[in-house]
């Protein structure tokens, strides 16, 4: 259970933010196991959101994409997932997510994710970037079988490094509750808001890192995999570290640029699943 926090938002900016249109997305899937495979068995979409079903040799797949091009302030997006028993269900995104910069509103993602008995759910997005001055927050409910296994990878890139942008200014919060046969096991909070790249720098913080990735794993087998997990962190160029405790294994990322971040998660991920990312990461 862990908790960062700096800073704080003005709620006044010198005027209130003009009247603009929002964009609101909603998508639901589920996934269920059938004769050895998993199958679609429902899928709902309405506003900006869509999802994509590839085709792939290994359980279900299932590709968010976001028709309004990005993240901009107010908007608001709702994603569900759940594998049913013994489904085998992966999400991911077919690009980096870009959050715009914003004028005061927050933009809002609620996911909620379920794995049912002896279901695997894997919650596998690209990078979220965060342009200056833009203003996220983010609540994630997870809700597993207590034989379910569920893994997860999030990364932030704050400012656009093509660019030389830093966040000056801006807010993410990030709320992550895990349940696992209804009790809690694993609450987690991130909250930077202000002088973000300021609060960065500081070493307490992010020591200057401008991207930052948490990687999750709930399973029978996690705190098993603990001495693995170190071994194939050996030698990445990211700062990172493993920990695992009451049937969790945590691995954190920090470092100077997503690139080194991505080389050095990506290679983890493949050797930690036994298989390749979902294959929209490579496109």
């Amino acid at each position: 259970m862990g908790m960062m926090s700096a800073g704080s938002w003005p709620s006044d900016r010198g005027g209130a933010a003009p009247a603009r249109q929002r964009a609101v997305g909603r998508c639901r899937v589920s996934a269920v196991a059938d004769g050895g495979r998993t199958r679609l068995a429902d899928l709902s979409e309405t506003g900006s959101l869509r999802i994509r079903l590839p085709k792939t040799p290994h359980g279900l797949e299932a590709v968010l994409v976001n028709t309004a091009g990005g993240v901009a302030c107010g908007d608001h997006f709702t994603i569900a997932a759940e594998a049913g028993t013994g489904a085998n269900l992966t999400l991911a995104t077919p690009a980096a997510e870009k959050v715009y910069r914003s004028d005061g509103p927050l933009s809002r993602v609620d996911v909620s994710l379920a794995a049912g008995p002896d279901a695997a759910l894997h919650w596998l997005p690209q990078e979220t970037i965060l342009f200056d001055t833009a203003r996220l927050a983010r609540r994630y409910e997870v809700d597993l079988a207590p034989d379910a296994q569920f893994l997860s990878f999030e990364a932030v890139v704050f400012g656009r490094a093509a660019r030389g942008e830093v966040m000056g200014a801006g807010h993410l919060s990030d709320q992550w509750r895990i349940r696992r046969g209804g009790e809690l096991i694993y609450a987690d909070a991130l909250r930077l808001s202000g002088p973000i790249a300021a609060h960065l720098a500081r070493p307490a913080i992010a020591k200057g890192a401008a991207a930052l990735a948490t990687f999750l794993y709930v399973a029978r087998d996690a705190e098993d995999r603990l001495e693995a997990a170190r071994d194939l962190l050996t030698g990445a160029r990211s700062e990172a570290g493993a920990s695992a405790w009451n049937g969790m294994l945590a691995v954190r990322w920090l470092a100077a640029d997503i690139d080194t971040l991505r080389r050095d998660a990506t290679s983890f991920l493949i050797a930690f699943r036994a298989g390749p990312l979902p294959r929209v990461w490579a496109s």
